[in-house]
């Protein structure tokens, strides 16, 4: 028996705000790197916002472990893309005692 089995390449991004010259910002994301992971579906729903219905589904995502201040560790706040796919990083912890893999805990949303 081993680890998980990270056959799954994801990109990490990060938010970025930038000044809009008018007191506010705007956001996009930038690349941090590309992580193997292990993705794992958890749950769904169907959820509805402003008339809009939408497919919320979780997942379980095991990605290598980084040291807390590394630019490679997945954050809250944060997201995987895959493609087109964006699975947005919802909660962040260690796996096991050894501190080998993080479990990231995400949410995808599609349309229906």
């Amino acid at each position: 028996m081993g680890g998980p089995v990270l056959r799954r390449k994801l990109i990490l991004e990060g938010p970025v705000r930038t000044a809009d010259g008018a007191g506010g910002f705007s956001e996009s994301w930038a690349a941090l790197g590309a992580l193997w992971a292990d993705v794992t579906l958890r749950s769904g729903r169907r959820a509805e916002a402003f008339d809009v219905e939408t497919s919320l589904t979780s997942y379980r995502i095991t990605v290598r472990a980084a040291a807390p201040n590394a630019p490679s560790r997945p954050r809250p706040g944060q997201r995987f893309r895959d493609g087109s796919r964006l699975f947005a990083i919802d909660a962040v912890s260690e796996a096991g005692g050894r501190g080998h893999y993080l479990i990231c805990y995400a949410t995808e949303e599609g349309a229906v």
